[in-house]
């Protein structure tokens, strides 16, 4: 047996645990707090969330050994509460539970979230509550109430708080014993990007794609000369917007990265491909693989084009583009193949329009260095295009009636 001290609701408690003694174990059995309810006990829906020294922590996979000395507050200690009352009170008026068996654990991440969220960001409310499972509602009116209480708050100029007040992490957030001098929260800093050499892997695998999009676009040069552009892999990814390389590029490696934003989505893949071509047939292939370390997604693609003359003397080339790719980690769960597929659309008219300023000349207009991409232009874009699209679906209903 061991012997714990906790200050639990407030409340100063000493027990002797078993080591094995989880902290919900110790808080439903031995304190008859069964506000805090169990549900997989893997660590993995959510249902047994309480505050250790004010951070969010599953307290069945956390070992109650492990907190001694820890400030613990379950859900009872939070009758009193401001943030907690005014998200009991937005929970009931946005419908945003059912059962209520997820209520407890789904209260007390949410309050962490008005804690420290500066305003009521729907994504970032989605990932803040992604720990928590509910099998009822549907996850709608839960993100509403807590959106609403964050918004009623920032609007009685509540400020949020940095970190949500913690000081100090440790085991499960408990910041005692040896954890304080070496779990302080340091401030942040800046962002470095690692070159992309030192994350390129080694292995560029053939791979099936999970989606392939086709594309074509023409060029006013004719295909040789179109076909020699393309064995400079530099002046390729100068064409294209947010490439980069690193180092000397070579037909079997080229490593380098591509940075893309598209609104508060931006990713960093740092990875290396290789090139194939067929002079006889003038086409060829590019294959890569790539790992954005922010959001710990990773990507494997190729492009194939193929090179086809235009006009009887040749003097035109309809470029062929098929572009298949694979996406796992967090952007695959965020990503929408429709938007995927016009995004992609929007960045093969740029690229063609840039190589055609190359292949014509002009090397100034083409982009030399990595170049975000604009998502508010691209998304403006799409949707007058779907307007337009509709204006002229709803014309020809009117002219055939």
């Amino acid at each position: 047996m061991n012997s714990v001290e906790l200050t639990v609701n407030t409340r100063a408690v000493k027990r002797d645990v078993e080591p094995r003694t989880s902290l919900a174990d110790l808080m439903r059995d031995t304190l008859d707090l069964t506000g805090t309810h169990l549900g997989c006990e893997h660590g993995v829906c959510g249902a047994c969330t309480i505050l250790v020294d004010g951070v969010p922590t599953r307290s069945c996979i956390t070992y109650a050994v492990a907190c001694d000395g820890a400030d613990v507050t379950t859900i009872e200690g939070l009758d009193d509460d401001e943030i907690a009352t005014e998200l009991r009170a937005a929970f009931t008026r946005e419908h945003a539970l059912q059962c209520g068996y997820c209520t407890p654990g789904m209260l007390v991440s949410a309050r962490d979230l008005v804690k420290r969220l500066p305003d009521a960001d729907e994504k970032q409310i989605r990932i803040g509550m992604s720990g928590n499972l509910c099998r009822c509602t549907g996850y709608v009116g839960i993100v509403r109430a807590v959106q609403s209480v964050i918004t009623e708050r920032r609007a009685r100029d509540i400020a949020p708080e940095p970190d949500g007040g913690r000081k100090v992490l440790g085991p499960a957030g408990s910041g005692h014993k040896a954890c304080v001098s070496s779990q302080k929260l340091m401030p942040a800093q800046p962002a470095v990007s690692e070159p992309a050499a030192a994350v390129a892997p080694l292995d560029i695998p053939d791979f099936t794609p999970s989606t392939t999009l086709e594309q074509k676009f023409t060029v006013a040069h004719a295909p040789a000369k179109v076909f020699a552009l393309f064995d400079d892999i530099a002046a390729v990814a100068s064409c294209l917007p947010g490439a980069t390389l690193v180092g000397t590029p070579r037909p079997e490696r080229v490593e380098g990265a591509i940075r893309v934003k598209i609104g508060p989505i931006s990713a960093n893949f740092n990875g290396a491909a290789r090139v194939e071509r067929d002079e006889a047939n003038l086409s060829g292939r590019i294959l890569g693989i790539g790992s954005d370390q922010r959001s710990r997604s990773t990507t494997q693609g190729e492009i194939r084009y193929r090179l086809v003359p235009q006009d009887d003397d040749g003097a035109a080339t309809r470029v062929e583009l098929s572009i298949g790719y694979s996406l796992t980690g967090m952007l695959a769960q965020v990503g929408r193949s429709g938007l995927v597929r016009d995004l992609a659309g929007r960045l093969v008219a740029e690229f063609a329009g840039n190589l055609d300023r190359r292949l014509s000349g002009d090397v100034t207009s083409a982009p030399s260095a990595a170049a975000d991409l604009n998502g508010v232009s691209l998304i403006l874009g799409l949707l007058r295009e779907r307007a337009t699209n509709v204006v002229r679906r709803l014309t020809r209903r009117g002219g055939s009636a």
